[in-house]
């Protein structure tokens, strides 16, 4: 379903005839799908989220007609853990997080997303494929982050640190130095997401697909099969229950293989 567009007030919290920045799941009539909080901006009118996961001879359409793997994408939910205020996307788990991304640009983040609530977890895969190591970025994670105004260096973000592992068992971190404002180091969800279906931006190109980028040989890994996703609590759950929403913590959206064993 495409959300509307509305502009909302941190510091008010935004609440209008139509919509409301956080939504009360025992009050939210049956009909209505709660919007998503995106701070002090808009809401991108995203298309319909199933268009970027509709398979296409085994994948994913790519930018230049080619046919990107199925697998340089999510193909599984190994774990999840959400945080209190979790919700938003649940009902669309795990095909939400799978395939390619549908990023809103540097104004807009995408509401083609799973909320996973205050310091919510998730554990993915790629099998049959996995991440290895090449030239520069070996894959990318994709928030709706955008940038408030229209001003880089006030992103509207919800923070968390990724690892990887290649059994799943023995996890390496990425270095993620949450402060004041930008740069965040190696954490993701602060930059925008520009690939989106149809609009001609490779996903799996880090030079131009936005989100946030990560090398493996910074971690002095050559491959990794599972990446875990863990929200920061940058954003508190409120705890009236009266004012909770769906919608805290990581807005995850896709994970992209830049670098693949199977290209």
């Amino acid at each position: 379903m495409k959300f509307p567009s509305v502009v909302c007030a941190v510091a008010l919290g935004c609440a209008t005839a139509a919509l409301a920045c956080s939504s009360d799941p025992a009050s939210s009539s049956a009909d209505a799908s709660p919007p998503i909080s995106l701070g002090d901006a808009g809401f991108f009118d995203a298309p319909d989220p199933d268009a970027s996961h509709v398979a296409v001879d085994g994948g994913f359409a790519g930018p230049d007609g080619s046919v990107l793997r199925a697998d340089r994408f999510v193909t599984k939910v190994v774990s999840v853990t959400y945080g209190d205020c979790a919700g938003f996307g649940l009902t669309s788990m795990p095909a939400v997080v799978e395939g390619p991304p549908a990023g809103g640009g540097a104004l807009a983040g995408s509401l083609d997303v799973v909320s996973l609530g205050y310091k919510g977890e998730i554990v993915l895969s790629f099998e049959p494929n996995a991440i290895v190591d090449g030239p520069g970025a070996d894959f990318i994670v994709f928030e709706n982050a955008f940038w408030a105004g229209g001003d880089p260096t006030k992103p509207v973000a919800e923070l968390a640190d990724v690892s990887v592992s290649e059994d799943g068992v023995t996890w390496k971190a990425f270095p993620c130095t949450p402060g004041s404002g930008p740069p965040y180091g190696s954490c993701a969800g602060w930059r925008p997401v520009y690939s989106a279906p149809g609009n001609g931006i490779s996903p799996v190109d880090p030079t131009g697909a936005g989100g946030d980028p990560f090398d493996l040989a910074e971690l002095g890994l050559t491959t990794a099969r599972f990446v875990r996703i863990r929200d920061l609590g940058t954003i508190d759950c409120p705890s009236n229950p009266a004012n909770k929403s769906t919608t805290v913590g990581f807005d995850l959206d896709a994970v992209a293989l830049v670098h693949a064993k199977d290209m």
